[in-house]
């Protein structure tokens, strides 16, 4: 893990007045990314009848500007070290060089314009674009409601997207555990698995999970519908392949492709950042990932114990583990299932041993506000301390095509763990399917 670099203080001090605007800085908080608080404060034009702030209010979960290099997916406020709003965006990691924060004031909406420090994710894996943090000091006498981002201190607010800042008001945490998924593309069909996963999820003690769909299929959508109006699910549409082209790999091949996995780390930061004052943890972990405890009955007490034990530890990694779709058992043929497109997850019991000198990859749960930046695998940089949790307490079963697809049956490792919960599993499942599919 890696953890923020020392803070640094930067004095400014400059007043220089170009025919009617008034450009102040002053002397900058100490900020962990040296952000220069420096505001170019705009002429005064009264807003639209009932309209606090000016500008095009965003409509989608990504934005692009005009430079069409940068692509906007949420602002939310941060206050864990200094006041400022944090953008949530992909950027070309050479070609967007400069980015200002235009800030809207209540009561009156008044303009600041704040230069921004734009810092790409150091994870981009060879593509051209990256997730990255836009942020920006917030003015020293305002709560600002909303924000534009532009390429300038100068133009015309009426014709910049405005996004409102999250995470402005504090909150009790309305859940204990939110999974995020992204991103779902490919026409996703793999129906009875993800309703077997959405079912452990809440025996293990889930209460929401976020999906960043870009596609799937016309069942799956039926499937989808019936979580969200249960409660469970929240869909975040993710069109990210109507602004990049987009990569169904996580690492660049040389193919022409902007982004790797669909966008999945800047959703994944996203996930953070959208649940960070509403759940006590987040999970980050793709649809066919379980987190199965071995010691524990579900995750609440399994985090107990492990916070317990690890104490100011704020990201929890555990070792994924391959149980292959082409090794199944004559266990749970149920008839009815067997019209359902997908995977039967608890027909495969069988894992794949480690192999010699290849770590196994690992996902999260996370303290969302202990979290600065993540990756897929691994935080980039977060307060506190990192804990992989030992193979003993707990394990990812992730049931997908083999990795080490030469290995007859009698090298694989029987693990039924997952069959501890096939009675609350098989019933819960059925009432699903009987409300959707079937």
């Amino acid at each position: 893990m890696l953890h923020c670099g020392k803070k640094h203080i930067c004095a400014v001090v400059a007043c220089i007045i170009f025919g009617s605007i008034l450009i102040s800085s002053w002397k900058d908080l100490q900020l962990q990314n040296n952000i220069t608080r420096k505001f170019f404060p705009q002429a005064t034009t009264a807003s639209p009848a009932g309209q606090l702030c000016r500008g095009k209010p965003a409509q989608n979960a990504i934005t692009a500007l005009k430079d069409n290099r940068t692509f906007i997916i949420s602002p939310y406020f941060d206050d864990r070290e200094s006041k400022v709003t944090r953008v949530i965006g992909i950027v070309h990691h050479e070609d967007v060089k400069q980015l200002y924060c235009w800030f809207c004031c209540p009561p009156d909406g008044k303009i600041y314009v704040s230069k921004a420090k734009i810092d790409v994710h150091s994870d981009r894996f060879g593509f051209p674009y990256g997730a990255a943090d836009i942020v920006c000091l917030e003015p020293e006498n305002c709560d600002p409601t909303h924000v534009s981002i532009h390429q300038s201190p100068r133009g015309n607010i009426d014709q910049l997207p405005r996004f409102e800042i999250k995470n402005r008001k504090a909150e009790t945490f309305s859940v204990d555990f939110t999974v995020c998924i992204s991103a779902m593309f490919g026409n996703y069909n793999n129906v009875l698995q993800f309703i077997q996963s959405m079912e452990m999820y809440k025996i293990l003690g889930v209460q929401k999970v976020v999906i960043y769909k870009n596609n799937c299929s016309h069942l799956m959508e039926k499937v989808l519908k019936f979580y969200v109006e249960e409660g469970t699910v929240e869909i975040i549409p993710w069109p990210i392949n109507s602004h990049l082209k987009v990569s169904s790999k996580w690492h660049f091949m040389q193919d022409g492709t902007h982004i790797g996995y669909y966008g999945q780390i800047a959703a994944l930061n996203d996930c953070i950042y959208r649940n960070m004052q509403r759940s006590k943890f987040v999970v980050l972990n793709d649809a066919d990932e379980i987190i199965l405890p071995l010691k524990h009955p579900d995750w609440k007490s399994m985090m107990s114990s492990l916070q317990e034990q690890n104490p100011g530890t704020g990201v929890f990694l555990f070792e994924n583990h391959i149980f292959p779709e082409t090794i199944s058992t004559h266990m749970f043929n149920i008839s009815s299932w067997n019209t359902v497109p997908g995977v039967n997850i608890l027909q495969h019991v069988h894992r794949e041993p480690d192999r010699k000198d290849v770590l196994n990859p690992k996902k999260m749960i996370i303290d969302p506000r202990k979290v600065i930046q993540t990756s897929v695998h691994s935080v980039l940089r977060a307060y506190g301390n990192s804990v992989n949790v030992p193979m003993d307490v707990a394990l990812i079963y992730h049931c997908r095509v083999p990795l080490q697809g030469n290995l007859p049956r009698e090298s694989l490792i029987r693990d039924t763990t997952l069959w501890r919960y096939n009675l609350s599993l098989v019933m819960n499942v059925n009432k699903v399917l009987s409300q959707t599919v079937l």
